[in-house]
């Protein structure tokens, strides 16, 4: 059974849009222009690895961090018809800003 409540959708919408906007921003810096295919990349990373995730279970959650990467890549240069190099500096791009905005995005409104 799994367990969705609002809380938990509210959270997805959060960082699907703001990892979309990320990769939207990183992506026009490689020269690319459509809001709405980040957000895609967006949902399809966010899918690809929650099912890995899923069928790895917690215990193996490195290897479906892994598994999930390659796949995102894949998608990634699918998407924006790139490259594994493209694809792989937009992630790494990605993933560094991601981890700073984690860093502050929980903080910014203060204690609830």
């Amino acid at each position: 059974m799994i367990d969705v409540n609002l809380a938990t959708v509210i959270v997805f919408l959060i960082s699907l849009v703001t990892s979309g906007i990320i990769i939207y921003f990183v992506t026009k810096i490689f020269g690319e222009k459509e809001f709405g295919t980040a957000i895609l990349a967006a949902f399809i990373g966010a899918i690809i690895y929650a099912a890995a995730y899923y069928f790895l279970r917690r215990e193996f959650g490195w290897l479906a961090s892994l598994i999930g990467g390659i796949a995102w890549l894949i998608a990634l240069g699918s998407f924006y018809n790139i490259g594994w190099l493209k694809s792989l500096g937009i992630a790494l791009i990605v993933w560094i800003i991601s981890a700073i905005v984690c860093i502050f995005l929980p903080t910014m409104i203060g204690p609830l």
